[in-house]
């Protein structure tokens, strides 16, 4: 059956989402439009595609014991020089994604895997680019602030074409299955367009 690439992830909403996409195209990143803005839960992981329903159960579960909080966004930060990414910080919601992302991992779930890193929820703005056109995604965004209640997550799958597509979206509390994304239908009409 193959194996496919998932990962888990909050969506960042509108108008919010779009404004940053564009602002990481506008930096460079020339994978900014196949990548709906997040923050990642479970990093691009490949497994099995005859584990999803398996995953599908996993994440519906995890979503229906956890609660909507509220997140903010404000200000730049970096990983560099370890990794070449710079983010638009969670200020606050960040101990909620911390708990959430830990219950998704659950080493006795299907999506138990080691991180490269430890876990620091954030939103990447730039990665992989010059170190002057993160210099410029550093100092643009550096008075960024944005605000939501976070309700639910998303699982997502990379394709071929290297653009990740939303399968399905998890809300919080409700005890529900899970809400299918259309199928076949990117993550959002911006990640099919290219500058």
């Amino acid at each position: 059956m193959g194996t496919v690439t998932l990962g888990v992830s909050i969506a960042v909403p509108e108008p919010y989402g779009s404004q940053l996409q564009q602002r990481r195209a506008g930096f460079g990143d020339e994978a900014a439009h196949g990548i709906p803005t997040h923050v990642t839960l479970v990093p691009p992981t490949e497994v099995d595609a005859e584990r999803l329903p398996e995953i599908r159960a996993h994440l519906a579960e995890v979503a229906a014991g956890f609660r909507a909080f509220p997140m903010r966004l404000a200000g730049t930060g970096t990983f560099r020089p370890l990794s070449p990414v710079v983010f638009v910080q969670v200020v606050e919601g960040a101990a909620g994604c911390t708990r959430l992302q830990g219950r998704v991992r659950d080493p006795r779930g299907p999506l138990d895997r080691e991180l490269a890193f430890p876990y620091h929820p954030h939103v990447t703005v730039a990665h992989g680019i010059s170190e002057e056109a993160m210099d410029v995604a550093f100092e643009a965004l550096a008075d960024y602030t944005a605000e939501w209640v976070c309700e639910g997550f998303a699982l997502y799958e990379q394709g071929s074409d290297g653009v990740w597509r939303k399968l399905r979206e998890y809300p919080f509390g409700t005890g529900a299955a899970s809400v299918p994304a259309q199928p076949g239908a990117p993550a959002d009409e911006t990640a099919l367009r290219r500058p």
